[in-house]
């Protein structure tokens, strides 16, 4: 099958893993009054580590130490990540928390372009951003906001993170490696947060759950949508997260947002693409011999 003949299902792919992981970030909310966020954190990263490690099986022999430092730090930024996330979402809505996290990707990208187009994206996005509190910023926690832009930065070093590992482990050995170090990380912080209701097996079969809709289905789905879609149009497609985000968080968790709350949504969502566009274009370039 061509690229261009499986690039349809390959889309549809990509939007259901999109769907999934925020149908898994609104049960996690749901579950903050029992568990809190932390133990959410963690919950997610244990089940999400074990599900890896027995796919993986990764192998521990022949790494060097610059390699195992690049999973110990890759496992630092995915513990804070995902932490500082849930913390967001505890006190801010589904969409505007992620069309926060979103821009840490997006200055990624932007930086990555080195084209004076890139600061048209800067300026749309920052324009979303303040959008975002024309629905009036005393309905946006300011300690949420400030979580939710921890994890826009995390997001970005996670990209930096994933690509030395990416380098040093074939497969997903390095990934299942820095989860497990993510999740021996979070246990302490969720333990303290969820207490004895870790001890009831619904909640953490419901926290399995959520490690499943959140990081196995979705990373499975994109896996296998990056093998027919080229990697721009793979990116563009996960800007539309702040999009979905704020659809399920009106669908499960009955948030409501302002119409400028969903301008600035958008706005940030145009920004990445224009964003994404550009930086592909410049490797374009760079990648073309001179005449």
């Amino acid at each position: 099958m061509t690229r261009g003949a499986g690039s349809t299902p390959a889309i549809l792919l990509v939007i259901a893993g999109l769907a999934c992981q925020e149908v898994g970030a609104s049960l996690a909310v749901l579950l903050f009054p029992t568990v809190g966020p932390l133990g959410m954190v963690m919950l997610r990263l244990v089940f999400s580590a074990v599900i890896l490690l027995l796919i993986a099986r990764p192998v521990l022999s022949g790494h060097s130490r610059s390699a195992w430092t690049g999973v110990v730090w890759f496992g630092v930024v995915l513990a804070t990540m995902n932490a500082l996330f849930y913390l967001a979402l505890e006190r801010l809505p589904l969409g505007v928390t992620v069309t926060i996290e979103v821009l840490g990707p997006l200055v990624l990208s932007i930086v990555a372009s080195r084209r004076a187009s890139a600061w048209l994206w800067a300026l749309l996005a920052l324009a979303g951003v303040a959008a975002l509190g024309g629905g009036g910023w005393d309905r946006l926690d300011p300690l949420g906001v400030l979580f939710a832009l921890g994890a826009a930065a995390s997001w970005a070093f996670y990209i930096l993170a994933s690509a030395r590992v990416g380098r040093d482990f074939p497969k997903l050995d390095g990934l299942a490696l820095a989860m497990a170090v993510g999740a021996v990380l979070a246990l302490p912080f969720g333990i303290a947060d969820a207490g004895s209701a870790l001890l009831r097996i619904e909640i953490v079969a419901l926290g399995a759950a959520v490690a499943v809709l959140s990081s196995t289905i979705p990373y499975a789905l994109e896996l296998v949508a990056l093998r027919r879609l080229p990697a721009a149009v793979f990116a563009i497609l996960m800007s539309l997260a702040p999009a979905t985000a704020a659809l399920a968080g009106f669908i499960f968790l009955g948030q409501h947002l302002a119409w400028l709350e969903l301008v600035g949504i958008a706005l940030v969502i145009a920004a990445s693409i224009g964003a994404v566009r550009s930086s592909a274009r410049a490797a374009r370039e760079a990648a073309e011999p001179l005449a």
